[in-house]
């Protein structure tokens, strides 16, 4: 049972018979009878009572036809949602956790005003599960440092972030990675492209960390940092945030490797009404 035999069945109930169906739906009556046919068929029933040429629908034709009504009803809301140029429908949308913390509760909450038929879907964690997320399909774009590596993906930068070191408020000012080398850090888990940032800044410097402890919030890794037992490199929006802020010291990178740009990123090709619609807004936010 497809939708064109649906379709048919509809036509002919409605107009009560098969010349009549033929001639609304711009088909030969030999067509409209086969599609019948098969579908009566399928059911093992007979959905219409024939008598010289008109057909009289059945108890169980009757009982398909509420199913038809509704099935094509929904058939054409879907097709409306996802080929409108009128944002609409679900929009999933995948950020790194200090973005979707600082960054986007304005911005969600304009989006919301503007375009109250999408219903934002919003997810957070690792900069590279979410790019793995965008590209299986799971969002419909991310906010990612940037820009994209992935040949699939393109995207806009949105955001200016730094990353800024912090330590306990009696540790010594840190101006290079090799002042710090050996140190216990605290950082998320090895696809965060933070982590990464602060693995290479010691790369740069010759110098390397010492154990690395990771940790699943900023929250968290402020309470260690702060009570002495190592440092952390975090968004210093994101630091400004935090009612724990006044208990550590912040330091620059050096070298200005702790400036960074925050992309919304999407698969090439997509151009969605709610893509296109949050990509207007982001830009009119830049102006």
């Amino acid at each position: 049972m497809d939708l064109t035999q649906l379709e048919v069945f509809r036509a002919i109930a409605e107009e009560g018979s098969v010349t009549a169906a033929a001639g609304k739906l711009h088909r030969v009556p030999s067509n409209i009878s086969t599609r019948l046919r098969q579908l009566e068929d399928e059911l093992g029933t007979a959905l219409f009572s024939r008598e010289k040429l008109r057909l009289h629908i059945t108890d169980a034709g009757r009982t398909l036809l509420d199913y038809a009504n509704r099935i094509l009803a929904l058939t054409e809301e879907a097709r409306l949602q996802v080929s409108s140029q009128h944002p609409a429908g679900v929009f999933t949308l995948g950020a790194i956790e200090s973005t979707a913390a600082v960054r986007l509760p304005p911005l969600i909450a304009r989006y919301h005003q503007a375009w109250p038929e999408v219903e934002l879907d919003l997810s957070t964690g690792p900069s590279g599960a979410m790019t793995d997320g965008l590209l299986a399909g799971e969002f419909s774009a991310v906010f990612i440092d940037g820009p994209p590596k992935h040949p699939q993906l393109e995207g806009i930068p949105v955001f200016n972030e730094e990353m800024v070191l912090i330590s306990s408020l009696n540790h010594p000012p840190v101006t290079c990675a090799r002042e710090i080398s050996g140190a216990t850090i605290y950082a998320f888990r090895a696809n965060c492209s933070y982590r990464r940032l602060f693995e290479n800044w010691f790369a740069r410097e010759n110098a390397s960390p010492g154990k690395i402890f990771e940790m699943e919030s900023y929250h968290g890794i402020l309470a260690c940092v702060s009570a002495g037992a190592g440092l952390a490199l975090i968004p210093k929006s994101m630091l400004e945030s935090m009612p724990g802020r006044d208990s550590v010291s912040a330091w620059p990178l050096s070298d200005s490797m702790g400036e960074l740009a925050i992309w919304l990123v999407w698969r090439k090709g997509s151009g969605s009404a709610n893509l296109r619609a949050m990509v207007k807004m982001l830009e009119a936010v830049q102006e």
